[in-house]
């Protein structure tokens, strides 16, 4: 795992779903970065995205 997706990881573990623009925001890195890490965790099953919000999320926060 790169360093983008495991920042991802964290952000989201911290804290609610957050949108593509947001967690990039809050890396400060560019939305196509972002983007890119954000496909590779969800083909991994390692994150979720609301279709409706567009929210992101861990897949599964229980243990």
């Amino acid at each position: 795992m790169v360093k983008t997706e495991k920042q991802i990881i964290q952000l989201l573990f911290e804290g609610n779903p957050l949108t593509l623009n947001e967690i990039a925001e809050k890396l400060g890195k560019k939305p196509k970065t972002v983007f890119r890490s954000l496909r590779k965790l969800f083909q991994k099953d390692k994150i979720t995205c609301d279709p409706k919000t567009r929210r992101y999320s861990l897949y599964n926060r229980s243990p």
